[in-house]
């Protein structure tokens, strides 16, 4: 079980110096449980630092009710139906109904095969829905049971420093809503203010740091640290951790936001929850007059230039790689793959309504692997992304030179996206595979190695290489090969070719295969759902049943048909849509199979 816990920890691109400073670290943090474990029954009282410390209690609430509001939250106007205090059950999973123990958090077991999901448990806990309440009452009596049923540091609401970070974040932007109620007494103020130290304390001491990599979980952990340290600086520890907070999400920055603005987590769906990160962060520290250097500030812009530019014309996002749908501050829901909101947040904080528009022109993001065909509403994005987080993989799918088509307002052809992660394990590895996704399987393997029992690993056999980008007025081109399959007894490479004709809205589709011997061939292309698909010799039209629009595959070297398969798409978290894929197996000794893609 060691054993294979450290081959997990130390794949990728790891330097042995590294991985011996990781140890020293985990040992580190192995004491430090020892002793959290010890004393978690005995937690301090509420520490302020001066002069707040020498303040009474009815001075400290005229104190908070007069601080300025924070001026930079949005309208708020959503609020989960039906839910109130007296109904909730913090640790139940409402899709199993398992209600999770008071256990030691580092003694529970997360990943279960009962068809429970400790992520539904998590989004619940985030108490996102926090944000709506103006009834001071309301909001005191939900924290109160919450903690009633939370107690530091035991259950699954404390297993998880990223989730606790955004749950204090959620508590401080909801406590602007309520902070000058008449409702507000002293000892409902100690009560939040010890809440929140509670959960600064225990992200200070749980951060999800590691040497070897880190991702969106320390940038949420840290985030959190910001938001406690600007936001209360009346707590004792709240100069360390804004100062850390800070400190670290712009060093993550660097590190986990490419040159060309995307996240290296090879997922469109946290690049979306990163951004909203940097953004609210930098919002919080304008507003507070905390200084960030103009490079981190254009590095935001970037990334919401990348979210532009893949956005679909139908404006919504192809969902590449995981997507759990979250969100920093849920003011308003947004599915997955609604990403334009988060452009006209961006558009407000930059002062650029150009944000708001949809991108009109081609553009390739090398670092991402992403290349975005545009011409009026004809869009093609074409996928060369790796497996993420420098090889180590943790949101990749299988999905290496596979593409997203839309036309006419109406996606055809796309990532199916995620559905679950730990709820269903078999679906799991359904979604990641290369089976879902519009690119060829050969010899019936994967991409990249999975395994099912570890749902949040993937290899990094395929190390997709772009060899030419082109773009001007009449044609975009990109040409790509991955090499996932020369692990194969008898190995091939992989190089497929789109080209995309902008004046007449078609795109040729090129895939070469390098390599000796007889193999399986299987070439997928997954469309969306509702849409009416045809069969006709050797190519398959796939029809808008309410516009009448139509996208036609058509194999220009296989006359067979190729064979229609019942899969899904998800576009939600937990969402499961029916759809169909279309898939033209070959066997032999095969150089070359070609596809044209065009509308009717």
């Amino acid at each position: 079980m060691r054993l294979n816990k450290l081959k997990r920890a130390l794949r990728g691109e790891v330097k042995l110096t590294t991985a011996a400073r990781e140890v020293i670290r985990r040992s580190r943090v192995a004491a430090q449980a020892r002793r959290e474990r010890a004393t978690l029954d005995h937690q301090p009282p509420l520490s302020l630092t001066s002069p707040f410390s020498q303040l009474n209690p009815s001075e400290l609430l005229s104190h908070f009710q007069k601080k300025r509001k924070i001026g930079f939250f949005p309208g708020l106007n959503w609020c989960p139906p039906g839910v109130t205090a007296s109904e909730l059950e913090w640790r139940k999973d409402p899709r199993s109904n398992y209600v999770w123990p008071l256990d030691y958090h580092r003694d529970l077991k997360l990943q279960r095969t009962d068809g429970s999901d400790i992520r539904i448990v998590w989004e619940l806990n985030r108490l996102g829905h926090l944000l709506q309440l103006t009834d001071a009452n309301q909001f005191l009596h939900q924290l109160q049971t919450w903690q009633d049923q939370n107690p530091y540091g035991r259950g699954p609401n404390w297993s998880c420093a990223m989730e606790v970070a955004l749950r204090a974040i959620n508590i401080l932007a909801a406590f602007e809503n309520i902070r000058q109620s008449p409702a507000l007494d002293p000892d409902a103020l100690y009560f939040i203010l010890r809440l929140l130290q509670q959960h600064g304390t225990y992200i200070e001491n749980n951060l999800e740091f590691s040497h070897i990599s880190t991702s969106n979980h320390y940038l949420s952990d840290v985030a959190g640290l910001l938001w406690l340290g600007v936001m209360l600086p009346e707590l004792r520890d709240a100069r360390q951790w804004g100062e850390l907070g800070l400190t670290e999400l712009l060093h993550e920055m660097d590190k986990q936001i490419q040159a060309d603005g995307s996240d290296y987590e090879a997922s469109t769906g946290y690049h979306r929850f990163v951004t909203e990160l940097f953004l609210y962060a930098f919002m919080l520290c304008r507003e507070h007059k905390v200084e960030i250097e103009q490079k981190y500030w254009r590095k935001l812009h970037q990334m919401l230039v990348y979210i532009k530019a893949y956005v679909r014309p139908d404006g919504f996002a192809p969902l590449i790689g995981d997507t759990d749908g979250g969100q920093v501050l849920p003011f308003q829901q947004h599915r997955a793959d609604d990403h334009a909101y988060v452009l006209d947040v961006g558009a407000e904080l930059f002062n650029d309504p150009s944000l708001k528009f949809p991108e009109q022109s081609s553009k390739a993001f090398p670092d991402a692997g992403s290349y975005i065909m545009r011409s009026d509403d004809c869009y093609l994005c074409f996928n060369a992304s790796g497996a993420g987080i420098n090889g180590r993989g943790s949101h990749g799918h299988n999905d290496a030179l596979s593409i997203e088509l839309s036309a006419r307002g109406r996606a055809f052809i796309v990532d199916p996206g995620t559905y679950v992660y730990t709820g269903d394990l078999k679906m799991r590895h359904a979604f990641r595979s290369t089976a879902y996704h519009s690119t060829v399987k050969i010899d019936g393997q994967e991409q990249n190695t999975t395994d099912l029992n570890t749902p949040f690993v993937i290899g990094n056999e395929a190390q997709p290489r772009v060899l030419e980008w082109q773009s001007n007025a009449e044609y975009d081109k990109v040409v790509a090969e991955h090499y996932g399959y020369r692990r194969l007894p008898v190995s091939v490479a992989h190089r497929r070719t789109v080209t995309f004709n902008k004046k007449e809205c078609w795109w040729l589709i090129e895939d070469e295969f390098f390599g000796e011997g007889e193999h399986e061939f299987e070439t997928w292309f997954h469309f969306n759902d509702g849409l009416q698909l045809e069969l006709r010799g050797g190519e398959i039209e796939a029809t808008d049943k309410k516009h009448h629009h139509g996208l036609i595959v058509r194999s220009l070297t296989l006359s067979e048909p190729p064979e229609l398969v019942q899969q899904h798409c998800s576009r939600d978290y937990g969402e499961l849509i029916d759809s169909v894929s279309a898939c033209w197996r070959v066997s032999g000794r095969v150089s070359k199979l070609s596809w044209k893609l065009f509308l009717t």
